[in-house]
């Protein structure tokens, strides 16, 4: 049997991974930081994305199949541990749904503010291209993979890449030429406010860094996984902090911070810098690109995580209606709950008053299901360590047992905090009631939670093995 060649390098591992991450939807929600963001990047990169990152890759290069959290949680707990996990990274990926799919609306709106102004601040509005656009997509993918991968790739190259480097590169200029700024530079800025209503974002920070375990998959086909994978992590750490850094300050740079809008926040900044140019027209051509860009994002997830949970199937965890597949092999089952779960989630658009203030709290829940799936991750790697110790890893965590330790160790409490500090209010946010807004996001959480449960329990009872 020939032996699989391997064709990764460095530079091709680092931008799988920075392909993975990098979202400009995530900036303004940073920005409200100002020049603090920085510190708030890089005290996540630390406790969250390099271990999250290094442990998966050793996970991935343990068990390189298909499966992927459901196989390594499941290898280290059992397959209903596993099989929990996964549902809830999947509930994540379906709360995030609406939270981008905001994004889009408001990229449209103001996409189309010269002709029907106003849109941006109506909910009726906001309700229908979120429905459009999301069962749109789910019946895009009902004809396969093929059909859907080239709006994927060209989306992301126009909708985040050219605005990326073009928002920098405005802000540079921006500061050469001696603009006034909102935010400060003295290094006193730089140090962040411990304070929880403040830092309640910080979750969505880490948020942001999720989908590093993308490159893990590929470890088995790099050159030299033990010296080429610790160097593209920190090859895109560099270049995944660079972007987003860079693009957090270029917002709050020129927008104040009590004016940010999470959901357009960038087109905020950009109505800023081309109005200084007379250039307004070029506002609307930003916000299609950005509208392509989050186009290309939810066509890429919305297939994903389903196709996923087929493993799942083939164990006899999910029923019937859930586990149908159609001739292209598309999970139609699966997609059509995740829509109509996704469906109801976003009524929260028409609940709440403010549209940030809806936008944040589909981010929290959609943190809490994530950061939740990676506790399990890492509470699976290092028990592996143990039950498992004579699995051929090509690539194992530096440092031995003490240094999968101190990885997991801080990766979960990472996650700990996480999971709690959202259910802070922020006081840059009209929320609500404080005790109501701490229901939706616990009940949303539990609720979701316990259909795993309920799907586990019916297979011992069919004693399906």
């Amino acid at each position: 049997m020939a032996t699989q060649k391997r064709v990764l390098g460095t530079f091709t591992l680092a931008m799988i991974t920075v392909a993975a991450i990098v979202s400009l939807r995530n900036l303004p929600l940073s920005a409200e930081f100002g020049l603090a963001s920085v510190s708030y990047y890089i005290i996540s990169a630390f406790i969250f994305f390099i271990p999250i990152a290094l442990v998966t890759a050793e996970l991935a290069a343990g068990w390189p199949v298909a499966g992927g959290t459901y196989v390594w949680v499941g290898t280290a707990f059992g397959k209903k541990c596993g099989f929990y996990a996964l549902w809830i990274a999947w509930m994540g990926i379906i709360a995030w749904y609406p939270a981008i799919l905001a994004f889009s609306a408001a990229m449209l709106a103001h996409l189309i503010a010269p002709i029907f102004p106003g849109l941006e601040e109506s909910k009726a509005f906001y309700f229908v291209v979120m429905l459009s656009v999301f069962w749109g997509a789910t019946f895009l993918n009902f004809l396969g993979i093929k059909t859907s991968g080239w709006i994927s790739t060209l989306g992301v190259l126009a909708g985040t890449v050219i605005p990326g480097i073009l928002i920098i590169g405005l802000s540079i200029w921006w500061i050469v030429a001696g603009e006034p700024s909102h935010i400060s530079y003295q290094w006193e800025a730089l140090l962040p406010e411990f304070q929880l209503e403040n830092m309640v974002f910080f979750s969505g920070i880490l948020l942001s860094l999720v989908g590093v375990e993308v490159a893990s998959y590929h470890i088995r086909d790099a050159k030299d996984p033990q010296r080429d994978y610790p160097r593209a992590i920190a090859m895109a750490a560099l270049l995944i902090l660079g972007i987003s850094i860079l693009g957090t300050l270029a917002i709050a740079m020129v927008v104040p911070q009590k004016d940010i809008n999470l959901l357009s926040g960038l087109i905020q900044a950009f109505t800023v810098f081309f109005n200084s140019f007379n250039m307004a027209w070029a506002i609307p051509l930003l916000s299609f690109l950005a509208l392509i860009g989050s186009l290309a994002g939810i066509n890429t997830w919305i297939i994903g995580p389903a196709k996923g949970l087929l493993e799942t199937a083939q164990d006899g965890f999910l029923p019937a209606f859930l586990a149908r597949v159609n001739s292209k092999g598309v999970p139609t089952g699966m997609l059509l709950f995740q829509a109509i779960v996704g469906t109801i989630l976003s009524l929260i658009f028409l609940w709440m008053d403010s549209h940030s203030a809806a936008y944040w709290v589909l981010t929290a829940l959609s943190a809490q299901f994530a950061v939740v799936q990676y506790g399990f991750v890492f509470a699976a790697a290092l028990r592996l360590r143990y039950t498992e110790p004579n699995i051929p890893r090509p690539y194992r965590v530096p440092g031995g047992k003490i240094g999968i330790w101190l990885l997991a160790g801080v990766g979960i409490l990472a996650c700990l905090f996480g999971f709690l500090i959202v259910l802070v209010p922020p006081s840059q946010l009209e929320t609500g009631d404080k005790m109501v807004y701490k229901g939706l996001l616990l009940g949303s959480f539990f609720v979701l939670s316990l259909i795993p449960i309920f799907f586990s329990r019916r297979r011992k009872d069919k004693r399906i093995t």
